[in-house]
C-alpha cells in the first residue's frame, strides 16, 4: 500500500471515523480524528442554522487547520502512514451549503490563505450512503445535536462533495457505495475495502459498490 496520507471522508453518519480507525490499526498508521464535539456553536447551529452558521464554520476551519498543522509537523521525516477522518477542504464545502453569499466570500478568502500551508492527501476515500441509510445511522448513534438534521440537507452535502471531486481530476478519489454494507460488523465488507485500498487506483474518481 503506497499511500502515505489517506483521508476518509463522507456525509454525516456515513461511518468515516469507524473506517479511519480500522485502516489506521490495519496499517499501523498515525490516526487523526476531528474533534467536532468541542465546537460551542454546533448545538445552536442545528437548532437555528442561519444564525449560527458562520461561527460554526469559522470554528471548524480554525480547529482543523491547527490540528493538521500540529499533527503533521515534520511528517515527511517519518515513514509512518497517516489516516485522517476529514479533508481540510470540507470546511469550504460545508460553508458553501451553510453560509450566505457575503459570508461565503469572506470565508473563502481566509480558507485560500490557509489551505496551501497543509500537505495534501495521497488517497481520498469517500463513503457514500443513500440519505435513508444516513438518517438510520444518525438515529442509531444517538448524538442529540444531530437528531434534527434533514434529508434535504444531507443531499446538499452529498452533492457538494461530488461537485468538488469532479473539479479535481488530479486527485486519487475512491468512492465507496456503502448503502448496503456494514464494514464494522461484516468482515467481508471490510476486506473488500482493504483490497481496493491496496490496489493501484488511477487519478480521478474511482467508483466501487461494497455489498
Amino acid at each position: 500500500m503506497n499511500y502515505k496520507i489517506i483521508t476518509v471522508e463522507g456525509n454525516i453518519g456515513s461511518g468515516k471515523t469507524s473506517l479511519a480507525k480500522k485502516l489506521a490499526a490495519e496499517y499501523n498508521a498515525k490516526l487523526i480524528l476531528e474533534s467536532f464535539a468541542d465546537n460551542p456553536f454546533l448545538q445552536k447551529f442545528f437548532e437555528k442554522q442561519k444564525d449560527y452558521a458562520l461561527g460554526t464554520e469559522m470554528f471548524f476551519m480554525a480547529e482543523r487547520f491547527d490540528q493538521i498543522k500540529e499533527e503533521l509537523a515534520n511528517w515527511e521525516l517519518f515513514e509512518q502512514k497517516i489516516v485522517i477522518d476529514y479533508l481540510f477542504e470540507k470546511s469550504l464545502l460545508y460553508s458553501k451549503v451553510n453560509l450566505d453569499e457575503v459570508e461565503y466570500n469572506l470565508y473563502q478568502k481566509i480558507f485560500n490563505i490557509l489551505n496551501p500551508k497543509l500537505p495534501k492527501s495521497d488517497l481520498i476515500i469517500y463513503l457514500h450512503s443513500n440519505t435513508d441509510r444516513l438518517v438510520e445511522n444518525i438515529k442509531k448513534r444517538g448524538r442529540e445535536f444531530e437528531q434534527t438534521v434533514r434529508k434535504d440537507y444531507l443531499q446538499q452535502i452529498q452533492d457538494i462533495y461530488f461537485e468538488y471531486f469532479k473539479q479535481h481530476p488530479e486527485d486519487t478519489i475512491m468512492v465507496l457505495d456503502v448503502s448496503d454494507a456494514d464494514f464494522v460488523q461484516n468482515e467481508d465488507h471490510y476486506i473488500q475495502i482493504k483490497q481496493i485500498v491496496e490496489s493501484n487506483l488511477k487519478q480521478g474518481i474511482n467508483n466501487f459498490i461494497i455489498k
